[in-house]
């Protein structure tokens, strides 16, 4: 993103003058700056969106991570259930009362194993949200670098303008602003 907010306008300024002078290359300058600025906009406005993305990614991978502990947790709580009414069948002598506690083990053991599958899916989920968050956030770091790399072609471009006419730093603009636009494309890739 631009430093200042009115680096445009000094930009637009260089132009202005340059379209007053009478000579044609820095009529293709100026286009040339305002075609970058619009490319270093539209792409800045990408970096935007994957950043936003990054950061929504990595706060549902947290919140899905707490609902996989809450899950955990109760699994644990079923298993100490089941083991205690493991634990009160082996130790009753009367039949009908360690049927029931069994009866009861059972169903603790039941129920933990579909909280598990719960707690395990959850997890998968999270991992999910992480990668898809490293995702946005590599290209939220290319795009950076893309729109950096327009922003001093623009600078150089006026650099151009301001030496009235010289070449060298319009195809040195447009070499690091074609090597902007092929970054801020790979970070789709």
């Amino acid at each position: 993103m631009s430093d200042s907010p009115t680096e445009h306008l000094e930009h637009a300024e260089h132009a202005e003058h340059a379209a007053h002078s009478g000579d044609p290359f820095l009529a293709v300058v100026s286009v040339t700056i305002a075609v970058l600025a619009v490319i270093a906009a539209t792409i800045g406005s990408f970096e935007t969106i994957e950043s936003g993305k990054a950061i929504t990614d990595k706060n549902e991978s947290v919140l899905l991570q707490n609902k996989a502990t809450d899950t955990w947790g109760f699994f644990q709580a079923q298993s100490i259930k089941k083991n205690m009414y493991d634990l009160a069948a082996a130790a009753q002598s009367d039949a009908g009362r360690q049927a029931d506690y069994v009866k009861k083990a059972r169903q603790y053991e039941s129920d933990s194993g579909e909280v598990k599958s719960k707690a395990e899916g959850l997890e998968k989920e999270r991992d999910a949200k992480l990668e898809e968050s490293n995702t946005h956030e590599h290209r939220h770091h290319t795009l950076t670098a893309a729109v950096t790399f327009l922003h001093v072609s623009i600078a150089i471009a006026t650099i151009a303008i301001i030496m009235r006419g010289k070449r060298w730093p319009w195809h040195g603009a447009m070499a690091l602003g074609a090597l902007g636009a092929i970054l801020a494309i790979y970070a789709y890739l």
